[in-house]
Order: C-alpha cells, then structure tokens, then sequence
C-alpha cells in the first residue's frame, strides 16, 4: 500500500506519524555560555513532563507540518489532523473530471488491498482527493 502510494501521480500524498515521547528538560549540545566558562547545568532534578510531536509529511515538495503536544490521544491529533488536512484540501484544485460512482469505488478499494482488517466503507464515497 504504501509503494502503491508513491508509484502513482494522480493524488498528493501525505505522511502522518508522531513522535516521543521526549523529555522537557535541557540535553547536552551546543549551548549559549559566556566565553571561557563552561555550560551550568540546573543541580537538582526537576520534573517537567514529556513532550510529544505530531508530524505531516508532504515526500513529494518536503514540506513538513509540526505541533509539539504533551499528549497525542485522539482527542489532541485528531483536531490537529482535521484542521491541517482542511486548509491542504482547501489549497488543492477542485477536481475537474469526477469519477461517477461505479468507477470511485475500485480507487477507494485499491488502498485497501494489503490491510489485513479492511476498513468498512459507506455506500456513498467522496471523490479521492488526498
């Protein structure tokens, strides 16, 4: 499914993925000091949670959507994904030539060949824009 998805050039595809959890607290690297002294570290341990990242993925331009989260649970990446799917929707050309129902249908089941658990799909599908 996900070769099928790069070898054809009809549809934009885009990646999501998410990423953490990582700690909030400083890592060793290059740091802002005054000059001839070493860096300073805070002394004692400090707690200050995890963070998490949310990622889109655009292979074709390079293009990279990111929100840092504390949690990626449905209830924060799903509006996240629904409005950053919205505003690249909005940023596409409306469709000129729309499949007619019988043949929208096979390029809906096409991206479910190799699933192991399909998805059950409504009766009637919006056009494939994304």
């Amino acid at each position: 499914m996900i070769e099928a998805s790069y070898q054809q050039d009809v549809w934009p595809v885009w990646t999501e993925d998410e990423d953490g959890p990582y700690q909030t607290l400083p890592y060793p690297g290059d740091h802002w000091h005054p000059a001839g002294q070493p860096v300073r570290y805070p002394h004692e341990y400090i707690r200050v949670g995890t963070a998490k990242q949310l990622t889109l993925f655009y292979p074709a331009t390079g293009e990279v959507r990111v929100k840092g989260v504390e949690h990626a649970t449905n209830a924060v990446s799903h509006p996240w994904l629904q409005e950053e799917l919205s505003t690249i929707l909005a940023r596409l050309p409306e469709p000129t030539d729309v499949l007619s129902p019988r043949e929208n249908r096979p390029q809906w089941e096409r991206w479910q060949a190799d699933l192991t658990v399909r998805i059950t799909l409504p009766d009637e599908l919006p056009p494939l824009r994304l």
